[in-house]
């Protein structure tokens, strides 16, 4: 079992940053891909970034590319999403997923997921 927990959301204005975290506890953490998803209002949940605890391996989506940065502190058991460049569109609530094994970016595939942190980019 793993549990997910995240945090860093809020209100920031077009063009600034902010930073998300995932805290993630359980057994055998390691063999987990950590990803992120997102779902704007009225739309469907999408792919966001996804890395793997050696922080060696990383995907992102093309709408974040250049923008976003994933990355882990393993000694916190803690993922980062570093988000720059805001813009309205980026405006939803982010989730931490756990994927077993390789990585997707289908959230069908995902294992765990946190609840949930709302970012809302006003322009």
């Amino acid at each position: 079992q793993v549990q997910l927990v995240e945090s860093g959301g809020g209100l920031v204005q077009a063009g600034g940053s902010l930073r998300l975290s995932c805290a993630a506890s359980g057994r055998t953490l390691e063999v987990y891909r950590m990803e992120w998803f997102r779902q704007a209002p009225g739309q469907e949940r999408e792919f966001v970034a996804s890395i793997n605890w050696s922080g060696r391996n990383t995907y992102y989506a093309d709408s974040v590319l250049g923008r976003f940065t994933i990355s882990t502190d393993n000694a916190k058991n803690t993922v980062y999403l570093q988000m720059s460049s805001l813009k309205s569109e980026d405006t939803a609530v982010y989730y931490c997923a756990a994927n077993y094994g390789y990585h997707s970016s289908r959230d069908d595939a995902m294992d765990y997921w946190g609840k949930g942190t709302l970012v809302t980019v006003s322009s």
